[in-house]
């Protein structure tokens, strides 16, 4: 069984009342109940956690890097200013996708840096609460074909 952390940046504990028209109407609790589903029908368990603060992230970046699979991340705003989250993704060598619900690049200009995507394994954009569905069914691909070498 494959097993991944799906962590959560700032703001995100807000989701399905703040900004419904960008992000949607859907909650933390609607996306953890989704990927259990599909977990039960692919064989993948999830862990999910949200933090308003950078260094708990960072920690649980850490944490996973012995105690996951893979990750699954949404860093809210720190996607666009913070090096210790960059780093910390490069530094626990386990895949790592960063999701977005809003497509960034067509948001602010300022939005359309990432410092994370540089090192992350991939990177879904633009698809609401379904792209954690996504990244979890293309991380678990990866390590699919990492596995078989």
């Amino acid at each position: 069984m494959l097993h991944i952390h799906v962590l959560n940046g700032p703001n995100l504990n807000l989701l399905g009342t703040r900004e419904p028209h960008i992000y949607g109407a859907e909650t933390l609790d609607d996306v953890e109940q989704k990927l259990v589903a599909y977990g039960k029908e692919h064989d993948i368990s999830f862990t999910m956690r949200q933090s308003n603060h950078e260094g708990q992230l960072i920690d649980w970046l850490h944490e996973a890097r012995t105690k996951a699979d893979g990750v699954i991340i949404n860093p809210g705003g720190l996607t666009h200013s913070s090096i210790s989250l960059a780093d910390a993704v490069a530094a626990i060598a386990i895949p790592v996708v960063e999701v977005h619900l809003s497509n960034i690049f067509a948001r602010e200009s300022f939005r359309a840096h990432s410092t994370i995507s540089a090192v992350a394994t991939g990177i879904l954009t633009g698809f609401g609460t379904t792209g954690y569905l996504m990244a979890a069914h293309a991380l678990a691909a990866h390590l699919s074909r990492t596995e078989k070498g």
